[in-house]
Parts: C-alpha cells; structure tokens; sequence
C-alpha cells in the first residue's frame, strides 16, 4: 500500500449470496465490531435487490455500498438487466465491472466491460474494473500480455480525469473461490504491472494515483502480507465477505499505521 498517493479500499464482493433480511443481520453483527477505518475505506458490493435493504442498514457506518454489475445502455428493452443511472439514483457509489464469473458465466467481453466502464463514469459511478488469468494462461507465460489487453480494452477511451475515479481489481481467475492464492510477490508482480500498463497509458503522476486492488483468495490469514506490497491498495473480497468477523480482519490489516 502507499496511502501518501491513493485511496486503500476493502470491498467485499457477496457475488449472489444473502437475502435482504441477512444483509439486516449482517450489517448490525458488523456494527459491533467494525473498528474506525483510520486508513481505508470499507465498501460492500451486494446483489442489486438488496442494495435499497444494505443503503438503510450500513447508513450509520462507515461503509460504502455497491453494485455487482451494471448494463451499458441507458435504458430500453433490455429485460432483467440495471442500469448505471439506475443505480445512481438508489445512491450506489461503486459497481464491479468485468468480474471473472461475469466472462465465464454470462458471456462479457473486453468490449462490453469497455463499453460498462464508460455507462458507469457517465453516470457518476466509481468502477471497479476486474482483469486476471486463468491457470492455463498463467502456465502458458502469458499473463502480462492477457493482463495487459484487458487493462488497455477496459480504459479505452477514458479520460485522464474520468481515470482518478476507476479502481482496479486484479483476480486471478485460478485463485477466485478455489481457496488457492497468489503469493504476495505473485500478486505483487502484476499489480505492479498494471501499474506500470496505466503509466504507459497515462503518464507517472495518473498511475500512482489509482487503487489497485488484489482479488484472489484474500483472508485474514494472508491480507497483511497481500497489502504489504507496495501496488496492492486494497482487496475485493469474495467468501470472507460475507462473515463479519473474517471481514473485520482484513479490515484490521489495511488499517496498520
């Protein structure tokens, strides 16, 4: 982490896990323990039907809630699918944009996460854009060549200005829910490349400015070492998430002077 230049951010990503009344309980077992987040900031990105239940429940907090997903189209007959405006106007802050289970599952390309990063900075939203590997492409040797089309697709065509709001999420897809974890050198090693893919793009002063996240596997048990590298500002967590105290841990961890 480097705090003198950028945001650390801890977002919990509870993928489609918790009804509205949980989400009630959750927030008020949080309350009891969650410590003052001196040097991060705390999100929650939860499923779009419990976004007006979590914005009541966390109002109190120091907790920030976003949205798992977004469409790119203003509106229209588009059936089943959230707009960014739409999300604005609940008072949603963050959406996770390009999630590895989002390609998998539903089908998003680099062109669609291009084209939701633009509908979610038009709307006034902070993106939070997803990149990683697979565990074949890792062994293949060609993670930086994935890891960096994907950063350069997803930014295509936002501004210098619009960039000072998007946050990037590295999750190795190998390590997303399969309890397997990059190294903290591994993880290290990439998000300093993106880093580096964003100063190339943008320029040394734009790149130091933007959190970048490590999404794969973070628990508490590995958080203080993830965030001790020096280009992981944060983490996007999946299972810990959704229990309080495990969520409170890594908190703890971004939080160290």
């Amino acid at each position: 982490m480097n705090r003198r230049y950028r945001k650390t951010i801890i977002a919990g990503n509870w993928k489609m896990n918790k009804t509205a009344s949980e989400t009630k309980q959750f927030a008020d077992e949080l309350k009891t323990i969650l410590p003052r987040a001196k040097w991060c900031d705390v999100l929650v990105c939860v499923p779009s039907v419990n976004i007006p239940a979590a914005l009541r429940a966390f109002k109190d907090m120091r907790v920030t809630v976003g949205a798992e997903n977004v469409f790119y189209e203003k509106n229209g007959a588009y059936t089943g699918e959230v707009s960014a405006d739409m999300l604005k106007d609940l008072g949603v802050k963050y959406v996770i944009i390009g999630h590895s289970e989002r390609r998998q599952y539903f089908g998003e390309t680099d062109i669609t996460v291009n084209k939701k990063v633009h509908a979610a900075l038009e709307a006034g939203l902070h993106p939070i854009v997803c990149v990683g590997e697979s565990l074949e492409q890792r062994e293949l040797g060609v993670t930086m060549d994935l890891i960096s089309l994907q950063v350069k697709s997803a930014l295509a065509g936002v501004s210098a200005e619009k960039l000072r709001k998007c946050v990037i999420a590295y999750e190795p897809v190998w390590a997303i829910g399969t309890g397997r974890t990059a190294t903290p050198e591994q993880a290290g090693e990439v998000c300093t490349f993106i880093r580096a893919t964003i100063r190339h793009m943008y320029g040394a002063r734009i790149a130091r400015s933007i959190t970048i996240q490590y999404g794969g596997s973070m628990n508490p048990g590995n958080a203080a070492e993830l965030l001790a590298q020096p280009d992981i500002d944060g983490g996007l967590i999946g299972g810990a998430a959704l229990k309080p105290d495990q969520f409170v841990a890594i908190i703890n961890a971004a939080n160290q002077e």
